[in-house]
């Protein structure tokens, strides 16, 4: 039977937080990457850094990690702002799910959905009223069946 521990992860597991942001980024940005210069990689990663040391310590950010069996298996974050309220969220506070990652060697045994979870309950405990979250095609049934729905309008300025 297999152990699964969803752990917080700290400043002082700053390493690791780079090496599972930079792995997700490679992941989700395989075709981009390849006209990235090492130099311009290295500058998102020491701009993470920049972000996790902010937001980790004024607790705008909470990460973490997932073990199967104590072999890292993944991560989460979420994080964690105010904005205006509305009739959908009187109190403007908001929990943005992110880098809900899975090595694939450990997929589809549920470790996402307790990566989910973890992170969900972080959220509820700041006081999040909302939590919303950008899905990958293959990830929509997970989120699906967590009692996520679909947010239409949503656009992005290019």
């Amino acid at each position: 039977m297999s152990i699964v521990r969803i752990s917080p992860l700290t400043l002082e597991d700053m390493d690791l937080l780079l090496e599972l942001r930079m792995e997700v980024l490679s992941n989700v940005f395989e075709e981009e990457r390849k006209n990235i210069t090492d130099d311009e990689w290295e500058k998102i990663r020491n701009q993470n850094e920049i972000y996790y040391k902010k937001h980790l310590k004024d607790l705008g950010h909470v990460a973490c990690a997932a073990y199967v069996n104590d072999k890292l298996a993944g991560c989460g974050g979420i994080c964690l702002y105010d904005e205006m309220p509305s009739p959908d969220n009187i109190s403007g506070k908001c929990g943005y799910l992110m880098n809900i990652y899975v090595r694939k060697e450990f997929r589809r045994k549920g470790l996402a959905r307790s990566i989910c979870h973890f992170l969900i309950e972080k959220g509820k405990e700041s006081g999040a009223e909302k939590i919303y979250l950008e899905s990958s095609v293959m990830a929509v049934p997970l989120y699906s069946s967590m009692g996520f729905e679909d947010m239409h309008g949503y656009m992005k300025l290019a």
